[in-house]
């Protein structure tokens, strides 16, 4: 038997319609407003790009943690007055989280006494997060620093398998003995690293008219041979740039560089185009993006993986398109110079004459296509003007490959900021 339901009348919706939007208008309202009554909204100020447990590369593999606690250090681009955290198991296992907790970082494993804040997920001081899955937690009242340091702290209760990580951290975190240590001041310690496990992004509360800046991309933009805790890669010091501007533009930097990656096949992480949504795209208040990709692709030993000149140009015009369609502003940055650098752990050199003619062929279509809103020409920053396949020695952090602190901070000085204005906004 069927049952048939009566559509009531419009003018009944209308009301019950209205009166709902009234009930629930103020709350609404209420919680897109800063006390100033301003509308906010929510602003990545620090990111990871994530990869699987196992890269598959002798020693680029982990197994994981049990019991214990893992502070991990974070520096932070833009300030707010409340804050989250975004974990993740891609590429991993399902994991629980016993306990989590923020505060501002002091010196080591220590942290700002009466600045700990516990971490909630849904109310819950727990939660288990299936294999794959992103999780974001509560927000907390923090006042976070413009250029500050954040450490964040997990407790895994149980043994947790090979985590998701990122390997190329640059940043010493702590990791203690068995017991939760979440909300201690000062924590044991049994062992440090230089990996970032799980942690996917960390977010603040910002006006409406923030941007953020995400840097997507290589080993050059993941910071690679850059010294350690010291916060120097281009992209730190383009967010220094960006709050020593006089009017202090409100802009977020996040870092979605990895190591190793390329634009078109998995490579230590997913490759670009598979991860554009994810690093990209779905980040928090996201209005411009900075892309210097190919060069892995294009200087890869495995004859397999060979990819022509009209390939990288495709993929670097599938991003544009994405990043257009979302309306987000993006800009290239030209590939530098690698003569001379071998591929770590071997003594196989990965420069050639003709994958340098690639190089120079899609360098020269970046600066001159007009497909990016703009270009950043860190070849021209990085190249010595003598021997022009080569990284001037200045700038050499000793591999031939990437540039040293000082060699960043010119590629940070090569940015024209203008080109974040907020009144230039979205594409």
């Amino acid at each position: 038997m069927s049952v048939r339901t009566r559509r009531p009348p419009e003018t009944v919706v209308a009301t019950v319609l209205a009166l709902a939007i009234l009930t629930l208008a103020p709350t609404a309202i209420a919680s897109d407003r800063q006390d100033d009554g301003h509308p906010e909204q929510w602003v990545g100020t620090w990111g990871n790009a994530l990869h699987q447990p196992d890269l598959g590369v002798p020693g680029l593999n982990n197994s994981g943690f049990d019991h214990q606690t893992l502070r991990q250090i974070v520096h932070v681009s833009r300030g707010g007055a409340r804050v989250r955290v975004r974990l993740s198991t891609f590429g991993a296992s399902g994991l629980v989280i016993g306990a989590a907790n923020i505060a501002l970082s002091a010196t080591g494993p220590s942290t700002v006494p009466g600045s700990d804040r516990t971490l909630t997920f849904g109310g819950d001081p727990s939660i288990t997060i299936p294999p794959g899955a992103l999780v974001v937690s509560d927000p907390v009242e923090l006042e976070v620093p413009d250029g500050g340091d954040l450490a964040v702290s997990i407790f895994v209760p149980e043994s947790t398998g090979p985590a998701t990580w990122h390997f190329e951290g640059r940043q010493t975190s702590f990791i203690s003995p068995p017991g939760d240590f979440t909300a201690s001041a000062v924590m044991p310690v049994s062992s440090t690293t230089l990996a970032r496990f799980w942690l996917a992004g960390v977010d603040v509360t910002a006006s409406e008219q923030t941007g953020l800046i995400v840097a997507m991309g290589e080993s050059i933009v993941d910071g690679s041979r850059s010294t350690v805790d010291a916060n120097a890669r281009w992209t730190d010091q383009l967010a220094r740039r960006l709050l020593a501007q006089p009017g202090h533009q409100a802009m977020g930097v996040l870092n979605e560089g990895l190591a190793g990656n390329r634009l078109l096949h998995d490579s230590l992480g997913p490759n670009a185009l598979a991860r554009f949504d994810r690093d990209v795209l779905a980040q928090p208040g996201v209005t411009h993006v900075i892309v210097q990709a190919g060069a892995n692709d294009i200087f890869t030993l495995n004859p397999v993986e060979e990819v022509t000149v009209e390939q990288v140009i495709q993929g670097h015009r599938q991003l544009i398109a994405r990043a257009h369609s979302s309306g987000l502003r993006i800009f290239g940055c030209t590939l530098t110079p690698v003569e001379g650098f071998l591929l770590p752990g071997t003594p196989f050199p990965v420069f050639t004459p003709e994958k340098e003619g690639k190089r120079q062929t899609v360098n020269a279509w970046i600066r001159t296509s007009g497909a990016y809103d703009g270009v950043f020409d860190f070849d021209r920053v990085l190249r010595d003007p003598t021997s022009p396949t080569k990284i001037r020695a200045v700038y050499d952090s000793g591999d031939h490959g990437h540039p040293n602190d000082l060699g960043y901070n010119a590629l940070a000085n090569a940015i024209d900021l203008k080109l974040f204005r907020n009144d230039q906004g979205q594409h």
